[in-house]
């Protein structure tokens, strides 16, 4: 069934690139926008479906998964591991972008000449402001919205909160976030019948709108872009291999298909659920990942990091602007800082780049030159954050899952896991290596 699965997504995808190319070449302007009109508004309602779950899914995930770790190795740990593993990645893939992008001389020779705005809407980042909207007002709001980190924020208070009545006693909410958890990943499958028709109008809409202008124009970018995540997928499976040894390609077999929902979409929740499914397949318990999940999409955007450095380097060249390298290094800490608080916001890296590269001297109009393609850009940077947070979830999640069952669990804990287990219908793990 999971071959039969990914085998209809990926025909989506080609089916998707082919008709969208007939529709660009074969309607007239007129006809064309039309039907642009009906592919967005089914990727529209495909994204709502997505958008629907997810707010409860990482929310029943993280709680169930934080109030189960009464025998675990500590989530304190967890998150210290994390941290350290995101942002470590987040400045090697910056710097790897950033090398890339001057190795190609990206944009040079394309003589940019300033003028004009930007044509995105931004305005200078407040980092007090984002460190305030870290904690949410209300809970409500958090879930209405969908923000991954501050629903996170909620529901690592309240997920600590039932840890610490487990221990004491057996705990009926906690009995009840569990089977919410249950409940979620039910419907989150129901949900994901209709990723072949998502995937499909998302892509063909992009190939009626644009066809293969857009690649036409701004060819040398495009290539060298893909080119550089090319490199950098090998890069992070070699990373992946070197923690988990052959099991790291059954990884990436497992992670094909949410990375195809992603690329189609170019949206990142719309991969989630397929992703933890996945995960769950390979072996990581869900308390594991229903924690580093979250947290790697505000805070492990590999494919989104290097974009921005890459691009930031792009419009360097194009405009012909002689930035000495410590600036250059300057502008590209910023960014990295940046990319922290872009969770949730669309087309957040253009967002990102337009609103700290113009401080560094780079004219704001180059932004809408990056607007003309972005859209087959965030497909691939989109896949690339869904590939990223996969092998830390799963380097991760398998020394700590691993930490954990050395650890004995409390009375109360044993009581419940007993229940737990004799109640279970979850697939059965499989073995790391």
């Amino acid at each position: 069934m999971k071959n039969k699965s990914t085998m209809w997504i990926l025909a989506a995808l080609l089916f998707g690139i082919i008709s969208g190319l007939l529709f660009h070449w074969l309607l007239p302007l007129e006809a064309r926008g039309s039907v642009v009109t009906v592919l967005d508004t089914v990727t529209h309602m495909f994204l709502n479906l997505i958008k629907m779950i997810i707010a409860p899914l990482i929310f029943a995930t993280l709680v169930s998964g934080i109030a189960g770790a009464a025998k675990s190795a500590g989530v304190g740990k967890l998150f210290g591991r994390s941290m350290i593993w995101f942002l470590s990645a987040s400045v090697l893939v910056g710097a790897f972008g950033f090398i890339t992008a001057h190795v190609l001389n990206v944009g040079a020779g394309l003589h940019l000449v300033p003028g004009g705005d930007s044509g995105v809407e931004t305005k200078a980042l407040d980092y007090a402001e984002f460190f305030t909207h870290i904690i949410p007002t209300s809970v409500f709001a958090a879930l209405t919205a969908n923000n991954p980190l501050q629903i996170l924020v909620f529901g690592a208070l309240f997920g600590i909160a039932l840890l610490n009545l487990r221990k004491k006693r057996r705990s009926s909410i906690a009995d009840a976030i569990d089977e919410l958890m249950g409940v979620m990943l039910k419907v989150t499958g129901y949900v994901m019948l209709a990723a072949p028709v998502g995937v499909f109008a998302g892509i063909a809409a992009a190939f009626t709108s644009q066809g293969l202008d857009a690649f036409a124009t701004y060819a040398s970018f495009i290539g060298g872009f893909y080119v550089s995540l090319s490199a950098l997928w090998v890069l992070m499976i070699a990373v992946a291999v070197a923690f988990l040894g052959r099991a790291a390609f059954r990884l990436v077999r497992i992670v094909r298909e949410p990375m195809v929902i992603a690329f189609a979409t170019s949206s990142s929740e719309a991969a989630l659920p397929k992703l933890i499914e996945g995960l769950t397949r390979f072996g990581i318990e869900k308390r594991t990942t229903g924690f580093v999940l979250p947290l790697g999409y505000s805070f492990n955007v590999d494919g989104s990091m290097m974009y921005m450095t890459f691009a930031s380097v792009f419009l360097l060249n194009a405009y012909g602007i002689d930035m000495d390298l410590g600036q250059q290094i300057a502008m590209t800490a910023m960014l990295l800082l940046s990319s922290k608080g872009m969770a949730g916001v669309p087309r957040g890296s253009l967002v990102v780049v337009a609103a700290v590269v113009p401080a560094f001297g780079i004219p704001a109009a180059g932004i809408g030159v990056l607007l003309v393609i972005d859209q087959l850009l965030d497909m691939g940077r989109t896949a690339t954050n869904i590939l990223g947070n996969a092998i830390a979830t799963a380097v991760i999640g398998r020394n700590h899952d691993q930490a954990s069952s050395l650890v004995p669990a409390s009375p109360a804990a044993a009581g419940h896991d007993a229940q737990d287990t004799e109640g279970s219908r979850e697939p059965e793990r499989v073995a790391m290596h």
